[in-house]
C-alpha cells in the first residue's frame, strides 16, 4: 500500500478507467527557450476538436527510445529518417502518451537527447558521466520543458492554462526544477506556466535539483519506490517535506523499484512494481483532472 508523506487532496474514489483505441504518435519540432536548439517531440492526440488539457512528458536519463533502437540513433536533420522515430518509442513512454489521449488530453514527449546528438541515451549508474552536462537537469532540460509549454500554449486545441507536466527519473529532476523555476519567476515562459506536475522517482540530492529547499506555486504529486535501486527515495521524501508553496505529496510504494511503471516484463515480474503501476496509472488522470476544478 502506498504511504502519504503530506497529502492534501481527500482520498479519491479509485476505479479502473476502459481505454479507447488511440492514434499512433507524430512526431513534430519546435524550439527549445534556449534559443538555439530545435526539439524533437512526439504527439499524442486526443480525440474531438478541443481544446484540451494537454501535458508534456520529460524522458528520462535512457532517452525516449527503445533500448531496441536507441543503440542505433544518430543525429539527424528535421525531416530525415532516422532509426529513432515514433515507431522506436519506449513501451513505457508510448503507454503514457496513449493513457493521456484516452483520457482526453494533448500529450508532448519532448526528446532532449536526439537533437543534441545523445538519442542513445545513457545506462545505469552515469550520473557523473562528463558528456551528462550538455543535456543536464539543471540548466538544460528546464528550457526544454518551457519551449514545449510554450509551443503547446500557442495551439488552438490546447487550453493554454491547463498544460500540465510529467517526468521520469532524470526527466522527474529535470520537471522538479522547471517547477522551481517557474515558482522563482525564472521561467522563459512569463505568459504560461505549468498548472501541476507529476514526477517519478526523480534523483532530489544537491547534483540534481536546484534547491534542497525548493518552492512551488502549483500541486505537485511525487511517486517513489522504496526499493529504488538508483536514487534515494528518502532523500526525496525529506526534500520535499521541506518544500513551500505547492500543495506537495509523496507517495512510497512498499516493494517498488527504479521504473515500477516500466511496462517490460522484468520489471512487472515484481509484485511491488505491478501494484505501484497499477495505482499510479489508476491515480495520475484524476489528480490533474481535479486540478484548477
Amino acid at each position: 500500500m502506498p504511504r502519504s508523506i503530506r497529502s492534501f487532496i481527500p482520498a479519491l474514489l479509485l476505479g479502473f478507467t476502459v481505454w479507447s483505441a488511440a492514434a499512433a504518435p507524430r512526431a513534430t519540432h519546435f524550439p527549445s527557450a534556449d534559443g538555439t536548439t530545435e526539439l524533437v517531440g512526439y504527439l499524442f492526440e486526443p480525440a474531438g476538436a478541443g481544446p484540451h488539457p494537454a501535458i508534456v512528458m520529460l524522458h528520462g536519463r535512457a532517452g525516449p527510445y527503445s533500448s531496441n533502437a536507441s543503440a542505433g540513433c544518430t543525429l539527424v536533420a528535421p525531416g530525415q529518417a532516422s532509426p529513432c522515430n515514433a515507431a522506436t518509442l519506449s513501451r513505457r513512454h508510448e503507454m503514457w502518451g496513449e493513457y493521456w489521449a484516452a483520457h482526453g488530453y494533448v500529450a508532448l514527449l519532448v526528446d532532449s537527447f536526439g537533437p543534441r546528438g545523445r538519442a542513445h541515451g545513457y545506462g545505469r549508474f552515469t550520473h557523473d558521466d562528463p558528456d551528462r552536462d550538455a543535456v543536464n537537469e539543471l540548466t538544460v532540460r528546464p528550457l526544454d520543458a518551457e519551449g514545449a509549454l510554450a509551443w503547446l500554449g500557442a495551439r488552438a486545441d490546447v487550453t493554454p492554462a491547463r498544460v500540465m507536466l510529467q517526468g521520469w527519473s532524470n526527466g522527474a529532476s529535470t520537471a522538479l526544477n522547471t517547477m522551481q523555476r517557474q515558482a522563482a519567476g525564472a521561467s522563459a515562459t512569463k505568459a504560461l506556466r505549468f498548472r501541476a506536475a507529476l514526477v517519478f522517482y526523480p534523483g532530489c540530492g544537491p547534483k540534481a535539483l536546484l534547491s534542497q529547499r525548493p518552492g512551488f506555486d502549483a500541486p505537485l504529486w511525487a511517486f517513489l519506490g522504496s526499493d529504488d535501486e538508483e536514487v534515494s527515495p528518502e532523500t526525496c521524501a525529506k526534500v520535499l517535506a521541506k518544500a513551500s508553496g505547492g500543495p506537495v505529496a509523496v507517495t512510497t510504494y512498499a516493494g517498488a523499484t527504479h521504473d515500477f511503471d516500466d511496462p517490460g516484463k522484468a520489471r512487472q515480474a515484481v509484485a511491488g512494481n505491478r501494484a505501484a503501476k497499477d495505482d499510479a496509472m489508476t491515480r495520475a488522470a484524476a489528480l490533474l483532472d481535479a486540478v484548477g476544478r
